[in-house]
């Protein structure tokens, strides 16, 4: 699948993928901090953000996409960085194609299994009446009645648009519905990826945990664990500043 992408900086290649009902937007302020020291690549992942739908929806899918990524803009080898879903979707693509990846950052998650957990989130985007919506507005009310934090509602409705003078979204709702328990799988290998990995958490998050150093360990050896202070889940939106230096630090520049 062709991704939808935007570019910016000079530099080494680094290739930055979003997480659940998010977009390449999500990480602008993180690639304005490090523009001047590498080529950014933001890209939406399929179902997400301009980039196509598909009832395919899985990380082999989703590794895959990444490579034909690579070969179509001629990029033999990148330093790659994901977050979350985008986080285990670098990780697939490391094991899969290691060949391509120089280093590697995974943001606040790990290898193993999670339950899935969006299921309010899910009910909110489905209860609202696409088809007849009328203003974001109307949209943010019905948003209200299931999530009480105005920052996610904000986060969400980034994903409305319109077309043809209607609403529409521009995830794949239908299929995130009904395959989301996809993105919470575990991803496993029979072969570790040798290159250097950062598993970079929020220190007020529990999604990297001590107990999954085991699994990082077995997957990606030449790894390094650490949490940024004063953030959860949205460590990028959160501490950018303090994401930025680490990225740096860890890349080199």
């Amino acid at each position: 699948m062709k991704l939808n992408f935007r570019k910016t900086g000079t530099g080494k290649p680094l290739v930055i993928l979003h997480g659940l009902f998010g977009s390449a937007d999500n990480w602008m302020s993180i690639a304005k901090g490090l523009e001047k020291y590498y080529s950014l690549y933001l890209l939406d992942q399929r179902n997400h953000g301009d980039s196509p739908h598909s009832d395919t929806w899985n990380y082999t899918a989703m590794a895959a996409d990444l490579k034909e990524f690579m070969e179509a803009e001629g990029l033999q080898k990148a330093n790659f960085l994901g977050h979350s879903m985008g986080g285990k979707t670098v990780m697939k693509f490391a094991l899969t194609y290691p060949e391509m990846v120089d280093k590697l950052v995974v943001a606040d998650i790990a290898p193993r299994p999670y339950p899935v957990h969006h299921q309010t989130i899910l009910e909110a985007l489905n209860a609202i009446d696409i088809q007849n919506l009328q203003s974001r507005k109307e949209a943010e009310d019905k948003l209200a009645e299931y999530i009480e934090e105005r920052g996610i509602r904000q986060f969400l409705l980034k994903n409305l648009t319109r077309k043809e003078g209607a609403f529409a979204w521009k995830i794949n709702l239908p299929v995130i519905s009904k395959q989301i328990e996809n993105v919470g799988e575990e991803i496993t290998s029979d072969k570790p990826f040798s290159g250097p990995a950062l598993f970079m958490g929020g220190a007020n998050s529990d999604y990297i945990q001590s107990g999954d150093k085991e699994d990082i360990d077995k997957l990606f050896p030449d790894n390094h664990i650490i949490h940024i202070k004063n953030t959860g889940h949205w460590l990028h939106a959160e501490q950018p500043e303090a994401v930025i230096s680490t990225l740096k630090t860890f890349l080199g520049n």
